[in-house]
């Protein structure tokens, strides 16, 4: 490592990589090894550390992320021209624990941590005190809009959020019961001291098909409008929505214990730095989070490809090896089916980042999960069941993962990017950037600078501030998307259309 110029992650790699633009002809010293840069290598970009052969393992995070396709000179630029991926299609698993890979390490250990929170009757416990209004299906999507607004305007209250989606009719089978069972699951979401689900009436996933997902739920909070059956759907659905205020005013923050919190782990636009600086500040959150008796919940299973044994290896029992095994198994299945190339990843954005192949990037992505014990595997539209880290079934896609980490139970999610994005999701979204530059650039999207990593700083002290920032926005500090009045979500789409 020479000023922080690059850097070799594990003592096993063949590569490192470049915290700044390395210039043709430079030199650097390198655990003690002078490295001639032999061409210009791009930030976030690898430089190879040896002469590397054609077909040779190029490794990086101390495991293989590709295969060299020509051979590579010494301080060469290792990137798409020059590496391909190594991993095949459908694969045989074996579950090897890492030694000590019990339950127990889940436990409560340790100091107590507490926030602001708020208690909701049936126990569960929100950081946010918003009024939700869902549309069952995509055609009352504007009705929703204009019962927010009309609403707001006569509450003066800026919590009124409708979240649009295109779906809830003309859809079949399990694509439909998942529509279903998301709309059910924010309904259901703590982060909303009322709820207001408007349908049409004549579609598929009516209110009354819908209440069966819903389950038991209290009438103070949770009303429904049918806008068929309305003169004047707009004017009846924000005199629900008042009455909802008025519900939600009952509650006020108390403080709660930091095990109540459920954290979603997810990244997007990706870059080089991101498995270096980002990630393993949000994994060392996720530890905190666990050693205090909480939940987090990583997903993106396309993104796990490549790094999965690792995955695998962490959980507590035969049983949720199996489950990973098929977590993993049925997303390959589901390329497989569309007729898709399983390993079209990365995206372009990653690999002008540095990001050269889907191993690349998924060992950089899983390192968000920290060292915990897995404990539970959610298939898409489920709820966490159980403490601790939980892996749940959902694409890479930021808004789909993000919708589905919260319908999942998260509160908040933890989201690292290289390339930077303004989204939101329908909970409060920290966006944790991997490079000082993207932080500087971007103080309207970014919320906390993981690239002053790069910069003398650890990972530990950085992994204690976004822990005390997690803190802090669970107690009402807002995010950047929230600032702007951002809210979106959207369901992930896998069937026929009728």
């Amino acid at each position: 490592m020479d000023d922080q110029k690059v850097i070799q992650i594990n003592q096993k790699d063949n590569v490192a990589v470049a915290v700044q633009e390395l210039t043709e002809g430079s030199s650097l010293q390198i655990a003690g090894t002078e490295l001639q840069v032999r061409e210009a290598v791009p930030r976030g970009h690898k430089i190879a550390l040896k002469d590397i052969s054609e077909g040779e393992e190029i490794i990086k995070y101390g495991n293989r992320i590709g295969i060299a396709r020509c051979a590579i000179p010494k301080g060469g630029w290792v990137h798409v021209h020059n590496i391909r991926t190594g991993l095949g299609d459908l694969n045989t698993y074996s579950y090897m624990p890492e030694a000590g890979n019990t339950g127990a390490r889940n436990q409560r250990r340790g100091q107590e941590f507490f926030f602001q929170g708020y208690r909701r009757k049936d126990g569960s416990v929100g950081i946010r005190n918003e009024i939700w209004i869902l549309p069952t299906v995509g055609c009352v999507n504007d009705v929703a809009d204009a019962i927010a607004r009309r609403a707001g305007q006569i509450t003066g209250s800026k919590d009124i959020i409708s979240f649009r989606h295109p779906y809830g009719c003309s859809q079949l089978g399990e694509d439909q019961v998942h529509t279903r069972k998301i709309l059910a699951d924010l309904v259901r979401h703590p982060n909303a001291a009322g709820v207001l689900l408007v349908g049409l009436g004549c579609e598929n996933s009516s209110i009354q098909e819908i209440k069966k997902y819903i389950g038991t739920y209290d009438p103070q909070r949770v009303r429904f409008l049918v806008a068929q059956d309305c003169e004047d759907e707009i004017a009846q659905g924000a005199a629900l929505v008042q009455e909802l205020c008025s519900f939600a005013a009952g509650f006020q923050r108390e403080r709660i214990s930091a095990a109540e919190l459920t954290i979603g782990l997810k990244c997007g636009g990706s870059d080089g730095l991101s498995g270096i600086t980002a990630n393993p500040v949000v994994g060392s959150v996720s530890d905190q989070l666990l050693d205090c008796g909480a939940s987090s919940i990583l997903t993106e299973v396309p993104e796990m490809f490549g790094a999965e044994n690792l995955l695998m290896n962490r959980c507590e029992s035969r049983e949720v090896f199996d489950q990973t095994v098929q977590l993993i198994n049925d997303f390959k299945q589901y390329f497989i089916r569309n007729d898709q190339p399983i390993y079209e990843n990365p995206s372009p954005g990653n690999k002008a980042g540095g990001i050269s192949t889907l191993e690349d990037k998924s060992l950089g992505c899983t390192q968000k999960s920290g060292s915990g014990i897995i404990r539970d595997v959610l298939r898409y539209g489920d709820r966490q069941q159980k403490k601790g880290l939980s892996l749940l079934e959902a694409p890479g896609n930021d808004l789909v993962a993000a919708t589905a980490l919260a319908a999942a139970g998260a509160q908040l999610i933890l989201f690292t990017t290289g390339r930077g994005t303004p989204f939101a999701s329908p909970v409060p979204t920290i966006k944790i950037s991997s490079n000082s530059d993207l932080a500087d650039r971007k103080k309207n999207w970014i919320d906390f600078n993981a690239g002053v990593l790069t910069e003398g700083g650890n990972i530990a002290d950085l992994g204690k501030a976004l822990f005390a920032e997690v803190l802090e926005t669970a107690s009402g500090k807002e995010t950047c998307s929230e600032r702007a009045g951002y809210h979106d979500m959207a369901i992930f789409k896998q069937g026929v259309t009728l």
